[in-house]
């Protein structure tokens, strides 16, 4: 059974940074693509960052520039850095994970708050 764990949420003035940590059980971390979403109150789930097994980097334009994905395989440690935090960034953050030749990402975290005042 694999497990996602978020943490480092919390409550941030707008300009502010946050990083999130990921932690993911088991022995077989480095196989995973990983990504963030986010879901603000009465919107739908968005997507935030991807990192693919080799490191390569993805990111939708609201946040590219001010959001960083990285991974830590020793650690089996995906991390979300957010600096130049908006009050539109207010949501619940998910860490999610993609394993080797599945196309959608099938192990969920619990979702972490993040509140970015204004």
């Amino acid at each position: 059974q694999v497990q996602v764990v978020e943490s480092g949420g919390g409550l941030v003035q707008a300009g502010g940074s946050l990083r999130l940590s990921c932690a993911v059980s088991g022995r077989t971390f480095s196989n995973y693509a990983m990504g963030w979403f986010r879901q603000a109150p009465g919107k739908e789930r968005e997507f935030v960052a991807a990192i693919s097994r080799s490191g390569s980097t993805s990111y939708p334009d609201s946040v590219k520039g001010r959001f960083t994905i990285s991974r830590d395989n020793a650690k089996n440690t995906v991390y979300l850095q957010m600096n130049s935090l908006k009050p539109e960034d207010t949501a619940v953050y998910y860490c999610a994970g993609k394993p080797l030749f599945r196309n959608e990402y099938d192990y969920w975290g619990q979702g972490i708050q993040v509140t970015v005042s204004s």
